[in-house]
C-alpha cells in the first residue's frame, strides 16, 4: 500500500501575503506564493495523520477535498501550529469518537491549558479530544494502513520543536539547530522536509544557506523547503536552489 504526504500548508507564522494583503518579495500572480501556514498530511489507505493544527486548517482541508482524520501529531506548542484546534469537532461528530492527538509533554500540557473546553466536559458540550505524550517510538494505524513514526527533539528558538521521522522521511519544520546534520536517523532519507525562514538569519528558523547546508550534509534524495516567509518567492528559489532542493507550496503532493 502506497503512502503519500501532502502539505498542506507551506507559510510561516504570517503566511503570504500577511493579513494587510502585503506579499513581500512574492509574485502575487504566482498561486505557488499563496501560502497558508505550516502543515502537512499523511495519507496510507484510511488513515490519515494529521500534522500541526495550523490556523488555516479549515481551508487547507477544503481545498485538499480532506474529507476525515485519523489522528494528529504536533511538533510543537506555537500558535501557528496548533490554533486550528477547535476545527477538528466535526470529526468528532462524524466518527462518535474522540480524535486521538500525540505531541511532547510540553505542548499537550498547553494545549491542555489554551483549550480546555477541548478535553474536558463543559455543560453543553463533551470533550473531543484524547491526549497522549510521547516518549518513545510509536505508530499509529492497523494492520497494512499503520505508520511507524520515530522522532528527534531539535532546537526551535527557545522550544524543543518534534522532527518526525516515517516512511523513510523527515518533517522538521521549525527548526534552527545544526546539530541534526550528526544525526544517522536524518541521514539518506528520500524526502527531507526543512524548515526554511528567510535569506537572512534567524533566531529560531534555519535561513536559506543553513537549509541548504544540512541538505548538503544529510544528503536526502529530495529536500523541500518549508515555513517560507513573503520574502522567497517561489520561482526565485526554484531559479536558484541547487539539484534536488525544492520550494513548498501548498497542496504539494508526495508518495512516499
Amino acid at each position: 500500500m502506497k503512502t503519500k504526504l501532502i502539505i498542506l500548508g507551506s507559510g510561516n507564522s504570517l503566511g503570504v501575503p500577511i493579513i494587510d494583503g502585503n506579499w513581500g518579495k512574492c509574485e502575487s500572480k504566482n498561486k505557488k506564493n499563496f501560502r497558508t501556514r505550516c502543515s502537512a498530511i499523511i495519507l496510507r489507505g484510511s488513515n490519515s495523520i494529521l500534522i500541526d493544527t495550523s490556523p488555516d486548517i479549515k481551508k487547507q482541508f477544503v481545498d485538499n477535498k480532506i474529507k476525515n482524520i485519523s489522528s494528529v501529531i504536533y511538533t510543537h506548542e506555537h500558535a501557528d501550529q496548533t490554533n486550528g484546534i477547535f476545527e477538528l469537532r466535526p470529526f468528532y461528530w462524524k466518527n462518535k469518537k474522540k480524535i486521538d492527538i500525540y505531541g511532547n509533554k510540553k505542548t499537550i500540557n498547553l494545549l491542555k491549558k489554551r483549550f480546555d473546553f477541548c478535553f474536558k466536559k463543559t455543560r453543553f458540550y463533551p470533550p473531543i479530544i484524547k491526549a497522549n505524550i510521547i516518549n518513545g517510538k510509536f505508530a499509529l494505524g492497523k494492520f497494512d494502513e499503520r505508520v511507524d513514526f520515530n522522532f528527534v527533539k531539535v532546537r526551535h528558538g527557545n522550544v524543543k520543536s518534534m522532527a518526525y521521522i516515517f516512511e523513510n522521511t523527515a518533517y522538521i519544520s521549525d527548526c534552527n539547530d545544526l546539530s541534526i546534520i550528526k544525526n544517522n536517523k536524518l541521514k539518506n532519507l528520500k524526502y527531507l522536509i526543512i524548515d526554511c525562514l528567510k535569506i537572512k538569519n534567524n533566531f529560531a528558523h534555519f535561513n536559506l544557506k543553513e537549509s541548504i547546508y544540512v541538505h548538503n550534509q544529510l544528503k536526502p534524495k529530495k529536500t523541500i523547503l518549508t515555513n517560507l516567509h513573503a520574502d522567497l518567492d517561489y520561482n526565485f528559489l526554484l531559479k536558484r536552489l541547487p539539484k534536488n532542493v525544492y520550494p513548498a507550496y501548498d497542496g504539494l503532493k508526495l508518495s512516499l
